[in-house]
């Protein structure tokens, strides 16, 4: 148990992030003064806004204040949109994940009454490998994975390695253990990359064996393609390589009502950073309109995984506050935005779920 505050970083990102990220803050602010939980918080500099000011999206010193936070809470990044061909303009987030090991990314998909979504009874967890596979900026030490030897060809290299399968293995049957219906699904396609999937299905069998607790079950990731839309309810928590996660998981939250309820979690052995799924959508940033929701929830991911890591029952009991308000104010449906039905603000959103934090 740790006998000091928790430190938490405040990184707001870009577009969207500058107006969702302050409504995580207010509500993570509003449950841990609820239950008398100390917590010091730190702004650190990311982004465009980071460039802008001090010449670097990732400026000398972050990950240096990162290094002394037990997690911190990222904003989305609009990096397609950063000058091009500057040394200083880099996607942050992959040097992020591997630096502090960020190894499982965890994505909840979760259907809420009155929510307009394709199905209702949803509420499943994607746990995805985050740190190799197809992605390029992460899947080589040194240089890029991928590269173009002749002008009509291009090669891409994919990662699987034993020890990241087990960790997002175990990762996902210690969710499993966590929740009322405990099953584990295992996505892949060992017919046709045997040894690439195919070592990571050995090793998930491998990690189910030490949870006779769990159920275990394995589905090839184009017919989970087609079963995650017939029949979501039937899946408890999904894990899966990095491609097959991000895209499964975003195909999740359209049918619970979109990227706007789709939280995420990057946890590793020792840090976590909240960070939803959806992108930084510069299309309406500056609008008010932005839905809180999914960073929100990602705060609250936060707090309850800092809870369990650092045996704080006060971090814990702050995300059940968080997690009951956020519901509260979903089922009353009188104060959201209108992706989910209704007409309030990025702003009125996220007081509605201070206040309903101050009633509970």
């Amino acid at each position: 148990m740790v006998d000091r505050a928790l430190s938490i970083g405040i990184l707001e990102g870009d577009d969207i992030g500058l107006e969702v990220v302050p409504e995580t803050i207010k509500v993570m602010r509003a449950a841990a003064a609820k239950v008398a939980l100390a917590v010091d918080w730190h702004p650190v500099p990311i982004g465009k806004k980071a460039l802008d000011e001090l010449g670097n999206t990732l400026p000398p010193g972050t990950l240096e204040k990162l290094d002394t936070l037990d997690g911190w809470v990222l904003g989305p990044i609009g990096h397609q949109a950063y000058p091009k061909n500057n040394p200083n303009s880099i996607n942050p987030h992959p040097i992020l994940r591997r630096h502090y090991d960020l190894f499982a990314n965890i994505r909840p998909s979760k259907s809420y009454p009155g929510v307009p979504c394709l199905y209702k009874d949803v509420d499943l967890i994607i746990v995805r490998e985050n740190n190799e596979g197809f992605p390029p900026d992460r899947n080589v030490h040194l240089g890029y994975g991928e590269f173009r030897p002749s002008p009509d060809m291009t090669i891409g290299i994919r990662v699987i390695t034993r020890q990241g399968s087990q960790k997002v293995a175990r990762a996902a049957f210690d969710i499993a253990r966590t929740r009322r219906r405990k099953i584990v699904t295992a996505v892949h396609k060992d017919t046709v990359f045997k040894l690439a999937c195919g070592m990571f299905a050995e090793e998930c069998r491998k990690v189910a064996m030490e949870y006779p607790d769990v159920a275990f079950n394995e589905v090839l990731v184009d017919t989970m393609a087609a079963k995650l839309i017939m029949k979501p309810q039937q899946f408890d928590v999904i894990v899966t390589t990095n491609t097959f996660g991000d895209i499964l998981s975003d195909a999740a939250s359209a049918l619970v009502g979109g990227l706007g309820l789709a939280p995420g979690l990057s946890a590793g052995p020792a840090r976590a950073m909240a960070q939803a799924t959806h992108g930084s959508a510069p299309d309406i940033a500056g609008k008010g309109i932005a839905n809180p929701y999914a960073m929100i929830m990602s705060g609250q991911m936060l707090m309850a995984w800092l809870g369990r890591k650092h045996n704080v029952p006060a971090a814990l009991k702050a995300a059940e506050l968080m997690e009951q308000a956020v519901e509260n104010v979903v089922k009353a449906g009188k104060v959201l935005t209108g992706d989910m039905g209704g007409k309030a603000t990025t702003r009125e959103m996220g007081d509605a779920i201070v206040a309903e934090v101050g009633r509970l």
